[in-house]
Parts: C-alpha cells; sequence; structure tokens
C-alpha cells in the first residue's frame, strides 16, 4: 500500500506493509449472525447473502454488503414507492440513477443538478458534516462532466433553546459557507426553518447545478474488458467509515460516540480535483467516472460495474492511503473525501494520469475492468473478496412496509379555532420576530452568492436566477417545503411542496424544467412513518404529473429521529426553470419584475388568487397560539398550472415590476416581505375578516405594475379563470393592511428592524 509520505513505496515495502495489513485482519472478529445483526443486517438479509455467495461471507464482505443493502445506498423502504414519480420527458437527458440528472436547456446546453442529504453527520459534527455535504453534491454534478455554477441549501434546525441547537446551527452555517466560498461555488438560494421536531435530528439538504455541452456528458458505467480502473484525489483514512450505515440508523444515546464516522473535507482540494477531472475528460481517455460518495470504494466500484454489466478486480495495495496500514474492510469503506474512480480506455491510462499528477493529485492504477460479474478484491496475491455484483446492486432486496394511519389522525384534522386579535399589528410584528419568519441574512451573507458572475438574483428572493452565458437563457432555482402541512396531511403536503417551487419558479418568470429532491422521513419501519413517506411521494407524483415536470434525480433520507421522537415529513423540493430569451441584465421586458420587493412609489398592487381562509398549519396559529392542527391548505392543481402560466405571460409581456409568492404567514408576511428591500410602503384592501391577513391559502400571488398595466394583467387573469383584483398602491413609509371593519398600520422602518434582528437575537449575537 502507499506510504504516507506520498511515494510509492519499493516493492520490499509494498510487501512488509500487506503482511502488516494480513495480520491486522486475522485479529477481525469472526462472521456470524450477532455480527451481521449488528452490521445492520436483518436476518433475511444475513440469510440472503448466504445464499448469494453459496458460504457465509468474511469480515470485508459482510462490510461490503451492509454497505450496499443499507437504506442509504439500496432505498430498500422507499423504491416501491418512488416508482410513481415520472422521470421521462422533454428535454430529460438522464433521469434518476446516474449521479445528478441531467436536461437540456437550449443552444446545445444541459444542466446537471442534484440535491442530497448530510443530516446524521451534521447532527454529530455541525461543521465537516455539512461541510461535506456540500462536497460530495458538488463531485456528483462534476462527475457528469459539468462544471458546477450554483448551490443551494435546505436547513431545518429545532427550537433555540434546545440542547446544543445554536452550536448546530453555527457550525452548520460555517461549514457550508467555507467550503463553498473555498471552491468557488456561489450558494445562491435555499431556504431555513426551525420546528421542534428537530430538536433531536437537523436536517442538512445540499443541492448544486452545473453546466456543460451535450456532448460533453460523462457517466458513471464501467465498460471494456482490460480498461484500467485508476484511483484520484485524496488519500484514504478512516474517517467516514460506516457512514452510509450510520446515516440509515436512528439517533440514540450514544450518538456523540459515532463521531469518527463523520466524513472531514478539504475544499481546496475539490477545487483542484474539480480542475483535473474536466481537463482529464477533455482528454478523450475516460471510459466512465465516479464519485467516491457513500459507502467509499465500494458503492463507487459496484455501482459502476452493475451499470456497465461488468466485472472488477481491485489491487488493495495499490490504494494510496493516509495511514501506514489499513485492512481492506477499511478501505473499501473509508468515506474519505475528494477521492474519484476512473475507468480509462486502455492504452491512454498515462494521458489521465499525466493530467492528476500535474495537478498535484494522487493517482494510481487500482485494477481493471472484467467480464465476471464479479468483484474481486486482492490484497498481494491473496483474494480477500469474492462476490457477484449485480444481486448485491441491482437485486438488492426491496421492502414494502406496512402502513398504518396515524391514531390520532382524526384529532389532527379537526378545524383549529382562529382566535381574532384585536391588534393585528402586534400580531405582523410577534410573527415577523421569530426565528422561522424572521430575516435569513446572517445565514446566506456568510455565502459568496456572486462568484463567477452568473449570479443575476441571489439570496432572498422567491427564486434565484442564473445567467447562462452562450444559452440565451437564464435559469431560475428554488427550494420549498411545508413540513407542518406534510405532518397534518402528507399527501397535500407533497403536492404543496412541488407546487411552490414552481410558483416561486413562476414569480421570476421561469418555466419548470424539471426537478431534484430530498425526502427526510423517521424510521420507514414504523407503519405511521411508512404512511407519511407513502403519502407524500403520492402527492408529489400528482404534482408532478399535473405540472408536468419530471424528478430528475433526488435522495432519501430515512431514520431521522432519536429515540421515539421523528422529525416531520420533509420531502425538499429543488426545482430547475428556464427563462427563455433571456442572458443577461439587457433593458426591456424580461430584465424587469426579477425581485420580490416593491420597486418605486405609485405602482398599483393586484393580488392574485383566492383567499379561502384556511388557517391549518398556518404559522398564525403555530407561532402565535401554539396550535398545530387542522388541514393544511387544499392545493388545486390545475388552477396552479393556469396561475404559473399567468405569470410566465405577465413577465414576458413586461407588466410586473414586482412578483412575490403568498405563502407562509398570509398576505400580512408577504406584503410586509415586499418592503423591506426598499423601505416603501404600501396600501393594501385585503377584504374580508382580519383573520384573513394569516391565511395560507394556496396559488396567491401579490404583484405591483405601473397603471397602465393593470387592465391588461386583469384581463389576462379572467381568461386565465384567476381571481385577481386591484388591491392597493406602493407608496408612503407605512404598511397598511385594510380589512373589513379595520386596519393594521405599521411603520416599515419599525417592522423591517423587528425582521432583521429576529435571528441574530435568538442566537444571542
Amino acid at each position: 500500500m502507499t506510504s504516507a509520505t506520498g511515494t510509492r513505496p519499493a516493492a520490499g515495502d509494498t510487501a512488509e506493509l500487506v503482511v502488516r495489513a494480513r495480520e491486522r485482519m486475522a485479529a477481525e472478529p469472526a462472521v456470524d449472525r450477532e455480527l451481521a445483526l449488528e452490521h445492520g443486517l436483518s436476518d433475511g438479509e444475513w440469510e440472503l447473502i448466504q445464499r448469494i455467495l453459496g458460504r457465509p461471507p468474511n469480515f470485508t464482505e459482510l462490510g461490503i454488503t451492509s454497505a450496499l443493502y443499507s437504506e442509504h445506498c439500496s432505498y430498500k423502504s422507499s423504491k416501491v414507492w418512488l416508482r410513481q414519480f415520472p422521470t421521462s420527458g422533454e428535454g430529460v437527458v438522464h433521469g434518476p440513477g446516474e449521479n445528478a440528472g441531467v436536461v437540456e436547456i437550449g443552444n446545445g446546453w444541459v444542466a446537471a443538478f442534484k440535491m442530497e442529504s448530510h443530516n446524521h453527520p451534521s447532527f454529530i459534527e455541525p461543521y465537516q458534516g455539512a461541510a461535506t455535504g456540500v462536497g460530495g453534491i458538488l463531485r456528483d454534478v462534476f462527475t457528469m462532466g459539468a462544471r458546477p455554477i450554483a448551490c443551494m441549501d435546505s436547513l431545518r434546525f429545532g427550537d433555540i433553546d434546545a440542547p446544543r441547537m445554536r452550536h448546530l446551527v453555527d457550525g452548520v452555517v460555517r461549514g457550508i459557507g467555507d467550503y463553498g466560498n473555498c471552491v468557488g461555488i456561489p450558494t445562491v438560494g435555499g431556504e431555513t426553518g426551525f420546528h421542534p421536531s428537530y430538536n433531536g435530528n437537523i436536517l442538512v439538504n445540499a443541492f448544486a447545478l452545473g453546466v456543460c455541452r451535450r456532448e460533453q456528458i460523462f457517466t458513471a458505467e464501467a465498460s471494456g474488458e482490460g480498461n484500467p480502473i485508476l484511483y484520484v484525489g485524496s488519500r484514504t483514512g478512516r474517517d467516514g467509515i460506516h457512514g452510509a450505515t450510520m446515516a440509515s440508523e436512528s439517533f440514540d444515546d450514544a450518538s456523540e460516540a459515532k463521531r469518527p464516522t463523520v466524513q472531514v473535507g478539504d475544499p481546496f482540494t475539490e477545487k483542484v480535483l474539480l480542475e483535473a477531472c474536466l481537463e482529464a475528460m477533455r482528454s478523450g481517455a475516460v471510459v466512465g467516472i465516479q464519485d467516491m460518495g457513500a459507502a467509499g470504494m465500494t458503492s463507487s466500484c459496484f455501482e459502476m460495474a452493475d451499470r456497465g454489466g461488468v466485472g472488477v478486480r481491485i489491487d488493495l495495495e495499490r490504494v494510496p492511503l493516509r495511514e501506514a496500514v489499513l485492512t481492506p474492510y477499511e478501505v473499501m469503506l473509508s468515506e474519505s473525501q475528494e477521492r474519484m474512480v476512473i475507468v480509462a480506455e486502455r492504452g491512454r491510462e498515462e494521458a489521465i494520469e499525466r493530467v492528476f499528477r500535474r495537478w498535484g493529485l494522487e493517482v494510481s492504477p487500482i485494477g481493471q475492468v472484467t467480464a465476471s460479474g464479479r468483484a474481486e478484491l486482492y490484497l498481494g496475491d491473496e483474494k480477500v473478496a469474492d462476490m457477484p455484483i449485480r444481486p448485491l446492486v441491482d437485486e438488492a432486496p426491496v421492502y414494502e412496509r406496512p402502513v398504518a394511519e396515524p391514531t390520532d389522525l382524526a384529532l389532527r384534522h379537526a378545524a383549529p379555532e382562529v382566535p381574532q386579535n384585536d391588534d393585528p399589528a402586534a400580531d405582523l410584528r410577534r410573527l415577523l420576530a421569530t426565528p422561522e419568519l424572521g430575516d435569513k441574512s446572517w445565514i446566506y451573507r456568510q455565502y459568496d452568492s456572486t462568484v463567477r458572475g452568473n449570479t443575476a438574483v441571489g439570496p432572498g428572493a422567491d427564486a434565484a436566477v442564473l445567467r447562462i452565458k452562450g444559452a440565451d437563457c437564464a435559469l431560475a432555482l428554488s427550494s420549498d417545503v411545508q413540513p407542518v402541512y406534510c405532518y397534518l396531511d402528507p399527501r397535500t403536503g407533497g403536492r404543496q411542496a412541488v407546487v411552490e417551487a414552481a410558483r416561486n419558479l413562476a414569480c421570476v418568470g421561469a418555466e419548470p424544467l424539471a426537478l431534484t429532491d430530498c425526502l427526510n422521513f423517521g424510521n420507514p419501519e414504523i407503519p405511521q412513518i411508512a404512511w407519511q413517506l407513502r403519502e407524500c411521494i403520492a402527492g408529489m407524483a400528482e404534482a408532478c404529473r399535473a405540472l408536468d415536470v419530471p424528478v430528475v434525480s433526488g435522495n432519501v433520507s430515512l431514520y431521522n429521529q432519536t429515540d421515539e421522537r421523528a422529525v416531520h415529513p420533509t420531502p425538499t423540493v429543488a426545482m430547475v426553470g428556464r427563462v427563455a430569451g433571456w442572458s443577461g441584465p439587457a433593458s426591456g421586458p424580461l430584465a424587469k419584475g426579477r425581485t420580490a420587493s416593491f420597486v418605486a412609489a405609485g405602482h398599483e398592487i393586484v393580488l392574485l388568487g383566492e383567499d379561502r381562509g384556511e388557517f391549518g398549519g398556518s404559522a398564525y396559529l403555530r407561532l402565535l397560539h401554539g396550535v398545530e392542527r387542522g388541514r393544511p391548505p387544499a392545493v388545486d392543481l390545475e388552477e396552479a398550472r393556469r396561475l404559473h402560466r399567468l405569470l410566465v405571460l405577465a413577465h414576458r409581456s413586461g407588466w410586473i415590476e414586482t412578483c412575490h409568492d403568498v405563502s407562509t404567514g398570509g398576505i400580512a408576511v408577504a406584503a410586509a416581505e415586499a418592503c423591506f428591500a426598499t423601505g416603501l410602503g404600501a396600501r393594501i384592501e385585503i377584504g374580508g375578516p382580519v383573520a384573513g391577513l394569516y391565511s395560507e391559502s394556496q396559488n396567491r400571488v401579490l404583484v405591483a405594475v405601473c397603471g397602465q398595466h393593470v387592465e391588461p394583467l386583469l384581463r389576462a387573469a379572467e381568461e386565465a379563470a384567476i381571481v385577481a383584483r386591484h388591491a392597493g398602491t406602493v407608496g408612503g413609509a407605512e404598511l397598511r393592511l385594510d380589512f373589513d371593519g379595520g386596519c393594521a398600520a405599521v411603520e416599515v422602518a419599525a417592522l423591517r428592524e423587528i425582521w432583521r434582528s429576529a435571528l441574530p437575537n435568538a442566537l444571542g449575537l
């Protein structure tokens, strides 16, 4: 094995290291049923692997099986439901199954994107857990041949006063910022929420998007008998061993002891690795390439071989190491970061090796592709593992877990009483003073959102917008989910997550191309959790079909719970849309309307969509009155489709100056947010009772237009069968919301200060 000094040892030294590794292997425990259960296998899976091998596995083979059969790698509890998603369509180049989904964006350009979770590692060690989550998702994108140009994140924390929570918030935010900033990829958007269900298990979901020419796409497929397999990037250490299996377990009192399973990242190496990989791909000598992500060399080698229907021989003594000696078990399961596996064209491997040596990275031939369909692992001249690949990857167990509605579902759905406060302005101040609805700029100002010069609209808007040079378009990105809705009614919550993400794209004039998701749930072996998973996916699939938005990639993160307390179901949706005919900050209609803020006094306010007085799961009841009950707002999918088309038409027609989604907190919060960037006030006629200020009925948008565009917009809304009315005017220093029998009026400057200081005050900053 490679020495720790960076030079390959002489033949005699290699032989000595192999002997030392074998000595350590001799001390490994005997493999039996009890050890298999400790590795996370079920009794049935223990019996299955013995049938597949025709014998009991050895210790290395047990480790490999436990990783590949883990929830994190096999999706064994979710595959049965994931099949409902539409995954193909016009413009889809690669759907689920590759490192990232790929869609066409125009003029021969494609976008590759994906979202993944790093929840468990981030709870155990927040800085490195979040940082390596960013690193991993970037590698998923540039492994496809695409240069990453943007990141987003979706974060869920518990009560600020819960144990370790301030530490977790600080560590996660710094980890995301430091890694992305060092690599030089802008973090352009995302979302952050707070809820007690995350006290014992926070969520850290990371998204990345890259672009390339269609002919430059690469896939993670091994092919060509005799083609060499190269290891490139950082060396292998003991960090991250059992990371995949740890991510497939619930937390308990011993979770802190799992700190060694959290990987340690190096963003500077990631940047060099990115450039070296893209250069190597341009050489024409790369056949297939895969990131060593969850389960490290196990997943990369086995999955690449499975996709190509081939076998692999791996010479483990050739793997570059950070330690003097690692056993085969440790080498195969290590999740050390910034590493890749490349299958090279036979006879051209030296061209690839020159690239990586020039960039100062480790590169080592570690094996070759075979026609056996098996993974044969050697340490020196000793075969230490011999396993068929397809039964461990493509034919891994798939379970349809028992499902059951929660016994308290009727109570959850009971219609809540909606208190009528005599001082609605005070209610608005209290809502905006919560971490949930307060300004998140303390978070995103730690991220570089403008590096590379493509960011047209960054954090704080309904959706981010990126210029795509040479593609005659822009891309819009949004991330959304309302976990409380999903807890109260998972199917409706799943629909809502997709629809709100699409509505946010429409608010910047974009039409959706596709989405990626990160499905975060508790223990699927509990029937009520399995029911949540099934119902959320069903709702998401319905919305995807109705809006014609395929799912091209994603991740499932289960066992997000501590002891008996599961997180609220959180199916995060990250959606990518296309703004046609726009490639820069040009004048004209497509350069306008990309802000959620009021921009000039005298603009007229139009409310699109109908308020139906829906408060189930609303912020008003949750945050001000401690009530988390009722059916969440209904989601009319056909109405959503019509509204989105109307908004895109209005943008292209040049009517819109301001466009902001009405969602959490209702029209009162949406109107306040529209005031904050410029300090401009507004007077808006809400209509209906005072509680209507905080209703969260869906498919609603607040729009500001010049006076001459009011009538064209209202006519277009009527033709689209969308309720619309002229409701007010922008101007002044006060936000005034009129309702039946009264008004809520508050100075914008005072309200903005409350909003801006909410999160820093909660964190004690």
